[in-house]
């Protein structure tokens, strides 16, 4: 059975994707002034429009160029097109409806036609025009969808067209979790590393972090060095460029962040060199829920160096973190890098240490070895439950020898 031949409609539809021109740069080509042309290249550069007055030797250009194909798009950019349905033929048609529809993997959007909104009768050699705007929220492949359907002498006829572009990744976000050090607090401090991959520069109009109900947070630059977003100085990143911004999180109640993994999400706004506006939310950032150690060593003071084989006091203090009390004792072992040696008494009786209390310790050791030394070997056990918990390289010092005297001079 033959096929019959596709009937040709009396309609057409031209879809344009609107986007900001480039500059159009210029090409010198350059030569010595003794060379065989002289000054004819030079003239010749001069003599074009696309370089600019004054400075043509600098390969820029002062002509605004129209876009030659698509382009790239970009998730979180607004899609802009420019439609057109015209009637090539010389009798009117009826009832016209045009209908854009954008599918991607998960979902076919309507971003053009929700109303249906019909032009009654469109005479011969006139035309329905619109742009279409829709934000670029999924990556991967997009297919805009259009469909036009008209009568003619009542019989009802409709085309479609299928234009498919693809819609690229613009930014890497990077996050990391670090709990604060500071006791009973639960704070956490948030640190993200926002790197533009594209391969043209953006500026960064905002970054702000929206938090979870559970807490509150502050941007540690505001409050340090002033927002530099607040006051209007967008953030230039050149292609591979990684900007870094620092949070700390509050929990709203005491040791909540203990027990939460959602934390909040950070939304980027940012702009090209034209001024086109692109926007990306995270999604819900999550942090690994860690489990909070029963006793907890920390560093009150240690010095920096210290000569070699003379003896240094290291102060510190031990918490009970859970919520019985502990009773303690304290040994010493031998350091594995064997550049340290304790001193004094190991396996002394420290007593009774109640739920959330600090003993404060001071320690001695005796430097045997020059260089970078790792501060360990502190072991301090319940009797009551048998339980030992170890602490090692919870500090650094270094250990020069005071003979050479080459340290001094450093200083």
């Amino acid at each position: 059975m033959a096929s019959q031949p596709q009937r040709e409609h009396l309609l057409t539809l031209k879809v344009m994707r609107l986007t900001k021109p480039a500059l159009l740069p210029s090409v010198p080509v350059m030569n010595e002034p003794w060379d065989m042309p002289g000054t004819t290249l030079e003239q010749a550069l001069g003599a074009d429009v696309r370089a600019p007055s004054g400075i043509l030797r600098a390969s820029l250009g002062e002509v605004l160029s129209l876009p030659q194909n698509f382009g790239n798009i970009y998730l979180g950019e607004t899609f802009s097109s420019y439609i057109c349905v015209h009637n090539d033929s010389t009798q009117p048609v009826q009832d016209v409806v045009f209908k854009a529809e954008l599918q991607t993997a998960s979902q076919r959007i309507t971003v053009y036609g929700n109303n249906h909104s019909t032009l009654t009768e469109m005479a011969a050699s006139a035309s329905m025009d619109d742009v279409i705007q829709h934000e670029v929220k999924e990556l991967g492949t997009h297919i805009l969808v259009c469909t036009v359907s008209y009568q003619l002498n009542e019989e009802k006829l409709h085309f479609r067209k299928f234009f498919k572009f693809q819609v690229m990744k613009p930014l890497d976000v990077k996050t990391k979790f670090y709990p604060s050090e500071a006791s009973g607090s639960g704070d956490l401090f948030l640190e993200a590393q926002i790197q533009n991959i594209m391969p043209q520069p953006l500026f960064l109009e905002t970054v702000s972090l929206e938090p979870s109900h559970q807490f509150t947070v502050t941007n540690l630059r505001d409050e340090r060095n002033g927002s530099a977003f607040a006051e209007g100085r967008a953030r230039y990143l050149a292609g591979g460029d990684t900007k870094q911004v620092l949070y700390r999180l509050h929990p709203k109640q005491a040791n909540h962040s203990r027990n939460v993994s959602a934390v909040g999400k950070l939304d980027i706004v940012w702009r090209t060199n034209f001024g086109e506006r692109g926007r990306l939310q995270t999604s819900q950032l999550q942090h690994m829920i860690t489990v909070t150690p029963e006793l907890r060593l920390q560093v009150v003071s240690v010095p920096s160096h210290v000569h070699l084989e003379k003896p240094f006091s290291i102060d510190i203090t031990a918490t009970n973190m859970s919520d019985q009390s502990m009773n303690l004792r304290l040994v010493l072992t031998k350091l594995k890098t064997g550049g340290l040696l304790w001193c004094g008494v190991s396996g002394k009786h420290l007593g009774e240490l109640a739920a959330n209390e600090s003993i404060n310790l001071t320690l001695t050791s005796l430097p045997v070895v020059c260089g970078l030394q790792s501060i360990g070997g502190v072991r301090l056990t319940d009797i009551s439950r048998g339980k030992t918990h170890e602490f090692e390289n919870f500090a650094q010092i270094f250990v020069y020898d005071v003979a050479d005297g080459s340290f001094e001079l450093l200083q």
